[in-house]
């Protein structure tokens, strides 16, 4: 096949001018019903980050790396046994896993400019994490770092992270940039800590609300892998998925 591009996250806003919200009550009401692992509330000045993330973009604990990209998402069901199917479905669905294992492949490239010889591992491939809204398709890589490198080159050599840019990664950023109407701002970035012993850990900021108070601006975004064998439509379905809780909460 020819082209730019193997995979491109790309992603569209949804957004309401003149709204006021109550930042704390409106993140604890997404978090209530998402109960995602990497939430987190963030205030710059009169700008807000309420973001129930389920992803992991970046951890380090002493030498060892952890990256676990999601790609792969599929709606869930009230009825346990459709429920099941539902899951099933994703963890067979083949475009998904290539999209995933494409991700896969671009983290443990970014990852092998700071780690030991040999000790880029995945130690999980495309499995599927149930969460309250959704299930998604989750794989871990891991790595050593060298010795020689300073933990902020981890962050360097491997931001922005694949699963929100695409393979290869360079060239999907410039057809995300020229395509996508609004810039992305948080959206698609991270928010983590360090701690005194020079550990990190971050999310990836999806399934978030951004909040302008001055401006009275809301607004959110969802994407989703674009590939040769993607469907349009089934494509925008999942991007309503991703977005039902933050939906939920803003109309409510």
């Amino acid at each position: 096949h020819r082209g730019d591009i193997y995979e491109a996250n790309f992603c569209q806003e949804f957004y309401a001018e003149d709204t006021v919200i109550h930042p704390l009550e409106t993140y604890l009401k997404l978090n209530a019903i998402s109960k995602p692992p990497f939430a987190t509330m963030l205030k710059t000045d009169d700008k807000y980050l309420l973001s129930a993330s389920p992803e992991r973009y970046l951890k380090k604990v002493g030498k060892k790396i952890i990256s676990q990209p999601i790609k792969g998402t599929a709606k869930r069901s009230h009825i346990a046994s459709e429920d099941a199917v539902l899951k099933e479905n994703l963890d067979n669905d083949q475009k998904e896993r290539s999209e995933n294992i494409m991700i896969v492949d671009l983290v443990r490239n970014d990852l092998s400019h700071t780690a030991k010889s040999g000790s880029v591992q995945v130690t999980e491939l495309c499995k599927v994490h149930t969460f309250l809204q959704v299930h998604q398709m989750i794989s871990t890589i891991e790595s050593q770092l060298r010795d020689d490198v300073h933990p902020i080159d981890v962050i360097k050599t491997t931001f922005p992270m694949g699963s929100m840019t695409g393979a290869p990664k360079i060239s999907a950023m410039k057809l995300i940039e020229h395509y996508e109407e609004t810039k992305r701002g948080l959206y698609s970035g991270a928010v983590g800590y360090f701690t005194p012993e020079g550990d990190f850990d971050f999310n990836v900021i999806i399934r978030s609300i951004l909040y302008n108070q001055s401006k009275a601006y809301v607004s959110y975004s969802v994407g989703s892998a674009v590939t040769s064998k993607s469907d349009p439509l089934k494509e925008y379905e999942e991007c309503l998925i991703k977005a039902k809780a933050m939906r939920e909460v803003l109309e409510n």
